[in-house]
């Protein structure tokens, strides 16, 4: 068995910038409990890391992810799927505070897609699919894509994804809603790298308000999700980096953000 270390690298590519690189490659990077434990323990460490602003997560190989790794799952019954607490893994990708932007070559299928959904940005590379395929073995998603997807999509585009386990390319994903931008062959990397570490130069409080905020308000009321708004952005008039923000502005120069 792979140790944790090899099967999920970790770098910082740029200031900032910290990546998470799924590596089973000859497994597609299927999401097996040690990869999901893996994950789950990275989140949770860079969450606390003042000097990570933003996660890039993608995978080794020729895909994202191809989904969770059915060879494990086959011959479990649901005392042991429930055994394995997979939602305790999810939660800590759910609940990280620092940006996460997701960048999808291949296929990210099932799990994959699930993982995908759990960005706050995903950047498709042109060959990329994105897919629920669960129900074509017999199962449904458990990861979370039967909610997010019909928060990302709307019903219709959503249900014709899960009823049908089909998958969508780059373009219709990014048509449908579900991808913030296509990217073209070969440069998924540099595109991605370039607007995390745009992410990374921003004021660190500014951009986990507005994280924050913008999660917790999307199932709220618009009054709830307007209140919570506002009270954030009066707080950052607390912060060293919103005057420092403020005085660069008129004083026409690039200001420099400590976390302050």
């Amino acid at each position: 068995m792979s140790s944790s270390a090899s099967i999920l690298l970790q770098d910082r590519p740029a200031p900032g910038v910290t990546r998470l690189r799924l590596n089973r490659p000859e497994a597609r990077n299927a999401l097996n409990t040690p990869l999901r434990q893996a994950l789950a323990a990275a989140f949770d460490a860079l969450d606390i890391d003042d000097d990570t602003r933003c996660i890039l997560l993608c995978g080794e190989g020729p895909c994202f992810a191809a989904g969770a790794d059915i060879k494990e799952m086959a011959p479990l019954g649901p005392a042991e799927v429930n055994q394995i607490g997979v939602p305790r893994y999810w939660r800590s990708i759910a609940q990280c505070s620092r940006p996460v932007i997701a960048a999808v070559h291949g296929v990210a299928l099932g799990g994959g897609c699930e993982l995908a959904l759990h960005a706050d940005i995903i950047l498709a590379e042109a060959n990329a699919r994105f897919g629920q395929p669960e129900v074509t073995v017999g199962i449904m998603p458990g990861g979370g894509a039967t909610q997010r997807l019909m928060r990302a999509m709307g019903k219709y585009q959503a249900m014709g994804m899960l009823l049908t386990g089909e998958p969508l390319s780059a373009q219709r994903a990014y048509q449908a809603g579900l991808v913030t931008e296509v990217v073209e062959e070969g440069a998924l990397m540099e595109r991605a790298l370039a607007m995390a570490a745009t992410i990374a130069s921003r004021p660190p409080q500014a951009i986990r308000f507005i994280k924050e905020v913008a999660l917790a308000g999307a199932d709220a009321s618009l009054e709830a999700g307007l209140m919570l708004e506002r009270r954030a952005f009066e707080m950052l008039f607390d912060t060293a980096d919103q005057k420092e923000g403020m005085q660069a502005f008129m004083e026409r120069r690039t200001p420099t953000f400590t976390g302050a």
